[in-house]
């Protein structure tokens, strides 16, 4: 499967409903009018796309149509296409560290998919021949250590772990300074789930990252916030919160494949203007795949 064919079918549900709304709305139609417009409005805030894309991306579809330069439906579809495209663009690469380590620090409430997203990115990564190390610092829940060791097997890359309850900046600590003299080019850490009002968790991330600093001086280097994608524009809102207080350099969607609310990617990159990493488009270890503007405005306007 290419990763084009992958992004079609992580976002299946996305595209069908967006295609399905439009359908309606174009059919038995002639000329666009007000109306119109307003119901292919509602149809993209209902894929979670937001209020200020969805009324942005309308707006310029409508000028452009009544000035002459968009004729059909096709033509408003392409336009749609290529404005989502270019509304993700707010994008920077990875820069990777070659005097040591990069360290990147996963955040986010419980059940977005960190462990499992940490698992999958290490397993990519290795894939293209680097060395990646893994960091389970999220100590509070009473598996997650027992999980990212699984995915640590799966992926063929080390974890440095403690046992239930034990001080996650301790663990990260190790994991810092075991990067460090083995000369990995990748450490992810692994955080507990944590909601950005529980002041006693938001210390211990806080600690965290102190911790990691003085094993390797800089790091953390990245900090990914993992956001749920199907629970829409709830996540909009848990990014939004979370960038009030820790200095976020990208984002990761998760659970896409079984929404169709994967709108809120475009919602999230466009409010927060923070780079998208990766989005989930399935469950195999190969199907959290970097983010792709064109690949993803492609998938869910064919």
């Amino acid at each position: 499967m290419s990763i084009f064919d992958k992004f079609k079918s992580g976002l299946q549900r996305t595209k069908t409903m967006l295609a399905r709304n439009i359908q309606t709305i174009v059919t038995g139609t002639n000329e666009w009018n007000a109306e119109t417009y307003e119901r292919l409005e509602a149809a993209l805030i209902g894929a979670d796309l937001g209020v200020n894309v969805s009324t942005t991306l309308v707006a310029g579809i409508r000028d452009r149509y009544e000035r002459g330069l968009i004729k059909t439906t096709e033509d408003i579809i392409r336009v749609a296409r290529h404005d989502i495209s270019e509304t993700l663009t707010h994008s920077s690469p990875i820069i990777w560290r070659d005097d040591g380590p990069t360290v990147i620090l996963l955040v986010g409430v419980n059940g977005s998919g960190k462990t499992t997203s940490a698992g999958k990115m290490a397993y990519a990564w290795k894939a293209e021949g680097k060395s990646v190390m893994l960091a389970a610092c999220d100590t509070f829940r009473a598996a997650a250590v027992d999980q990212i060791k699984i995915w640590g097997e799966r992926a063929g890359s080390e974890v440095i772990a403690s046992t239930h309850g034990a001080d996650a900046a301790a663990v990260a600590y190790d994991a810092a300074t075991a990067a460090v003299a083995r000369q990995a080019d990748i450490l992810l850490i692994d955080t507990a789930g944590r909601q950005h009002t529980r002041k006693g968790l938001m210390d211990e991330l806080n600690k965290i990252f102190r911790s990691i600093g003085k094993a390797c001086p800089g790091a953390p280097h990245e900090v990914w916030l993992v956001v749920d994608g199907s629970t829409g524009t709830n996540a909009v809102v848990q990014a939004r919160e979370f960038t009030r207080v820790v200095d976020l350099s990208g984002l990761c969607v998760t659970k896409l494949d079984g929404t169709s609310k994967g709108g809120a990617v475009v919602a999230i990159n466009a409010e927060l203007q923070l780079p998208i990493r990766f989005i989930g488009l399935g469950e195999q270890l190969d199907d959290l795949q970097p983010f792709d503007a064109e690949m993803f405005a492609g998938a869910i306007f064919e």
